[in-house]
């Protein structure tokens, strides 16, 4: 019976010992700096995107705000970031759109990349390392990029080619 408790007592002590260990490594992850080396880089928009875009003031907001994600340091930086990003994204939504993008697929992806940066800002919140949720973020983000670029490129007329049958 004492062999029992001595075992038991024995695995209990390894086990926990084991578990700080990875929560000790997990914040020294998150409380060090961060380097923006991994990330994809930001997909630019084309020169109709840009056209239409360069009149639409929330969004030049966002994207302004998003080009402050590629010069953070710590995580206190990026937390502000994000917060920002909240904000600006927020009020995007709210705003009127160009008709050009007044599409659900442009709003759909706006979604998503508020979903990836609220996941990133979780990330922070709970001490966890943020490099995967920021590709993400970024992936996200150019995503609503290259839909807006499809848009604008799209130059066939559906209307035209509907009354003609």
């Amino acid at each position: 019976m004492a062999k029992i408790i001595f075992y038991g007592f024995f695995i209990l002590m390894v086990l926990s010992c084991g578990n700080d260990q990875k929560e000790t490594q997990t914040k020294d992850v998150v409380n060090g700096s961060i380097s923006s080396d991994n990330w994809p880089e930001k997909l630019k928009p084309n020169s109709k995107t840009h056209e239409i875009i360069a009149n639409w003031p929330e969004f030049v907001s966002l994207e302004t705000g998003f080009d402050a994600l590629y010069i953070v340091s710590n995580s206190e930086d990026l937390s502000l970031v994000l917060e920002d990003l909240i904000e600006k994204i927020k009020v995007l939504s709210e705003s009127t759109y160009p008709e050009t993008f007044d599409k659900s697929q442009i709003k759909s992806r706006q979604k998503v990349f508020l979903t990836y940066v609220l996941k990133t800002k979780g990330d922070i919140v709970y001490s966890i390392d943020t490099t995967a949720s920021i590709v993400q973020m970024v992936e996200a983000y150019n995503s609503l990029i290259r839909q807006m670029n499809i848009i604008t490129d799209d130059t066939l007329d559906l209307k035209s080619l509907l009354e003609e049958d």
